[in-house]
């Protein structure tokens, strides 16, 4: 595998030192510090010397050139930007795809970030100023909440290819246009057939719960999920019969509560099939609550819940044996819709692979015991030529535009795509199809979220399925326990280049390392925190047991819950009750910080959100990940002390004002000026 190109952005400028006594900049436009448009013609390569290189220099990227200044060749790597006064050493072939870090091939050709132990004399560099300050070469780190250089300590077991499409703009607004239309459709359903509204988020929550168990090709879709009727949907909608119940700020409230409710369950059971016994036993309960209001004067608060808990306690169980059947109508049909639009994705899919004189192929499973460095997914087939998205540039923001439907990212937050996309994207080195590519991954995720964050986003509520710890607590997760690896993250919020998130398909080029609950583990340290959706929270417990279970190596997860203490969860107190916690803290509500959930697209100043809940952290380790990270006194409190409020905030002051910055920006413009 080539080695990774390292940029550093200061001053909103790039630091690059291309190669002297040439006059066409071999440059590609991707490694600017404005991010631009990359789909135009490539630069002008017929000044590029081959001839003289072997066949396997060529092939890892080596070009061969004429210093005017030294009269002299030198050798430089258009891929890793190394360049070299001596002819480069021939790395050893192997495949990106089953072996991506060359574990397998001779020694020397190390993991990213190991040294070389016996290794070959290392060959002088060609700039004399880069000699002055020793034999590294020139490290640029990219500016942001995030440390993306990080190299990982993880180990998995080789896997297949996945057997999705690339992305492609039309397919993916296609796709999003039927899961639009499903979201409609379920709020429908529940009007017309329940009166209520859907349930608050019960939708996104359903998509996760189903995906947990989907067997089918659709990335967002459900189309193979047994059972079909998701007990997580039917809980919902039945919680909310015969009306959604809030707690109340006032007595007024609390009255008009009870007595909605009675009226209510009153109509469901007058209107509804219902059994003699079930609406005999309803309409006896609400005529004493009734009486109870005209004759009661002066009751409190508490009276009035009170009543509602009795009430609801009585009418309850006959409501949700009326509404069973409706209910159950409602998750099914739901379903079929999705199984169904899944299929129409697929055909539509194919119909443009067969213009390209392509397939899709059949999943083809593979049980390896082979132990690789974690990388990042792979596809089975190669990419379409995909369609044109407008580049708009706008202040601190960008728009991407595809057939009307545009799309806002933040400039920070492009610029990190384009790092992301440089570490982990292996067929597309131009960056000819950088900007489709994350026009259809910031596509997927406002469908998915069933929000569309543009430049005014300032009253959208934070989502929990995006929102991300605080850069000091991964900071302090790495430093103290070791931590490369995120379970549960997206190109737009994960801190590390290294993670696992939800669509393996359009996240594969940034970065992601597919589903966690496909990621087979043999060592490492982890950070979980997963979306706060019961079915997924439970099923990553299980995994991360069955992976400590398996592992004699060294393996490490740190999981952040919510602190929900009812009964009908099960995640917390399952992980609670593990065989293999370690340790076990809770940080308070309102005395720790997220950050936003559409980070990508707000401000500065919008990013930070105080915790409503408590949050429980809980070590789980095997022996050999004990003994290297395990959770002592001084790293817990250490952990504790990042998770403060305001420490992000405190941390980005510390850091404009650092002298080490200071002499960083100097040390930037002067590379420059040379």
């Amino acid at each position: 595998m080539n080695e990774e190109v390292e940029v550093k952005l200061t001053d909103d400028r790039a630091v690059w030192p291309p190669p002297e006594g040439l006059n066409t900049s071999p440059i590609p436009s991707q490694h600017l510090g404005v991010p631009t448009t990359p789909q135009g013609a490539p630069a002008n390569v017929a000044a590029f010397s081959e001839c003289d290189l072997p066949f396997e220099l060529v092939q890892q990227g080596w070009r061969k050139f004429w210093s005017k200044r030294e009269n002299r060749p030198y050798f430089w790597n258009k891929l890793s930007g190394e360049s070299l006064w001596e002819l480069p050493l021939i790395k050893p072939h192997f495949d990106p795809i089953t072996d991506p870090l060359g574990i397998c091939a001779p020694p020397s050709c190390s993991p990213i970030g190991v040294p070389l132990i016996n290794g070959p004399v290392p060959v002088v560099k060609r700039r004399s100023s880069e000699e002055i300050v020793g034999p590294q070469v020139k490290k640029f780190v990219l500016a942001g909440p995030w440390d993306l250089d990080v190299p990982t300590n993880v180990i998995i077991l080789e896997r297949p290819p996945c057997n999705y499409m690339h992305s492609h703009p039309e397919i993916e607004a296609f796709r999003c246009s039927l899961l639009t239309k499903l979201r409609q459709c379920y709020q429908e359903l529940c009007h017309s057939r329940e009166g209520i509204d859907a349930p608050k988020d019960s939708f996104n929550r359903w998509l996760m719960e189903r995906k947990v168990i989907d067997t089918g090709n659709d990335p967002l879709l459900p189309s193979s999920c047994y059972p079909e009727i998701s007990l997580s949907m039917y809980k919902e909608i039945m919680n909310d019969i015969p009306i959604k119940l809030v707690r109340p700020k006032f007595t007024g409230d609390a009255r008009k509560q009870l007595s909605r409710y009675a009226e209510a369950a009153k109509k469901i059971m007058e209107s509804r099939n219902a059994e003699a016994e079930s609406r005999k036993v309803v309409k006896w309960n609400v005529d004493e609550t009734f009486q109870w209001l005209r004759r009661t004067v002066g009751a409190t608060y508490d009276d009035f819940q009170d009543r509602l808990a009795h009430l609801k306690s009585q009418c309850q169980p006959h409501l949700t044996d009326t509404v069973k059947p409706s209910v159950e109508g409602i998750c099914l049909k739901i379903y079929n819709l999705s199984s169904e639009y899944a299929r129409k994705v697929r055909d539509k899919a194919n119909s443009i692979l067969k213009e390209h004189g392509m397939e899709l192929p059949p999943y083809m499973p593979m049980a390896s015991t082979r132990k690789v460095w974690c990388y990042p997914i792979q596809f089975a087939i190669g990419c379409p030529r995909l369609p044109v998205v407008d580049y708009l540039p706008d202040r601190d923001q960008a728009l991407l535009r595809f057939q009307g439907d545009t799309l806002a990212i933040n400039t920070t937050h492009l610029q990190k795509l384009e790092h992301l996309y440089r570490h982990s994207c292996f067929d597309d080195r131009k960056f000819e199809l950088f900007i489709p590519r994350v026009w259809v991954m910031l596509k997927r995720y406002a469908t998915f979220l069933g929000v569309y964050p543009s430049l005014n986003t300032a009253s959208v509520d934070c989502q929990d399925t995006q929102a991300s710890l605080p850069v000091t607590v991964f900071e302090c997760l790495h430093r103290t326990f070791g931590v490369t690896f995120e379970c549960f993250a997206s190109p737009l919020n994960c801190y590390f280049k290294q993670y696992c998130s939800a669509f393996a398909d359009c996240d594969s080029y940034f970065g992601s390392r597919g589903p966690f609950l496909q990621l087979k583990a043999v060592s490492g340290s982890f950070e979980a925190h997963p979306p706060y959706c019961e079915e997924l929270m439970e099923s990553a417990v299980d995994h991360i047991e069955r992976l400590l279970s398996d592992s004699p190596e060294p393996l490490s997860f740190i999981v952040f819950m919510p602190d929900y203490r009812e009964p009908t969860l099960n995640a917390l107190l399952r992980l609670e009750s593990s065989q293999f916690k370690k340790k076990q803290v809770t940080v308070p509500a309102y005395e720790h910080e997220f950050r936003h959930g559409f980070q990508h697209v707000l401000s500065r100043s919008e990013l930070n959100v105080r915790s409503s809940h408590g949050t429980v952290i809980v070590w789980l380790q095997n022996i050999t990940g004990y003994q290297r990270w395990g959770p002592t006194d001084e790293r817990v409190e250490a952990l504790l002390e990042a998770f403060r409020p305001g420490r992000e905030r405190e941390r980005d002051r510390q850091e404009l004002l650092s002298p080490t910055r200071q002499g960083t920006t100097t040390e930037s413009k002067d590379v420059l000026v040379h």
